[in-house]
């Protein structure tokens, strides 16, 4: 009876473990827990800025100048990111740029890096603590595409059929587990 318990605990020993170890290695890549510990910057100027240092020099001509109007970025709407599921902190900004375009940036962002982590332009309501966590999927939202970095400040394009005027908030959403990193309300300017 001795050598029959031998035959089968070892297939079941090594059943066991098989699974286990597939659980844990399906455990680590669902949650990516290493992330946690990295950081990436990002640094990103704003489009259609130039940093000069000298002005630029006037060059005499007898034909009238046919630039587009210089008006430059502009900014639409603002507001501060609060933490939700991770501490979330940053400048987002709607900005119109001067061919029309609109990019939502982000300044001097500063959250926890994560799976799967997107940048999205919502109608929802920026609530703080726990109740805020998991509303941004229940409306309108517009995914601007995934976060660059967890740090630094960045550029997300809006598509040209989307109307900025009817979204109100900005969330850094992790798309794999549904929940808010943090968010901000924009605030018309």
């Amino acid at each position: 009876m001795g050598r029959g318990r031998k035959v089968l605990t070892r297939p079941l020993v090594i059943a066991v473990l098989v699974v286990a170890v597939g659980g844990v290695g399906f455990g680590l890549y669902w949650f990516q827990p290493w992330k946690l510990w990295q950081d990436e910057t990002v640094e990103e100027a704003l489009p259609g800025v130039v940093e000069t240092s000298a002005p630029p020099a006037v060059t005499p001509s007898h034909k009238p100048s046919r630039q587009p109007s210089a008006t430059g970025p502009q900014t639409l709407a603002s507001g501060e990111l609060i933490s939700h599921e991770h501490a979330t902190s940053g400048t987002v900004r709607l900005v119109r740029l001067a061919d029309g375009s609109h990019v939502v940036r982000l300044e001097n962002l500063d959250t926890s890096n994560g799976p799967d982590l997107r940048v999205w332009l919502t109608d929802a309501p920026v609530k703080e603590g726990e109740a805020g966590w998991h509303v941004f999927d229940d409306g309108k939202y517009v995914s601007l595409g995934k976060l660059k970095g967890n740090k630094g400040s960045q550029n997300y394009a809006l598509p040209r059929d989307v109307d900025p005027s009817t979204y109100n908030s900005v969330s850094i959403w992790c798309d794999r587990f549904d929940v808010s990193f943090g968010a901000a309300e924009l605030a018309r300017v």
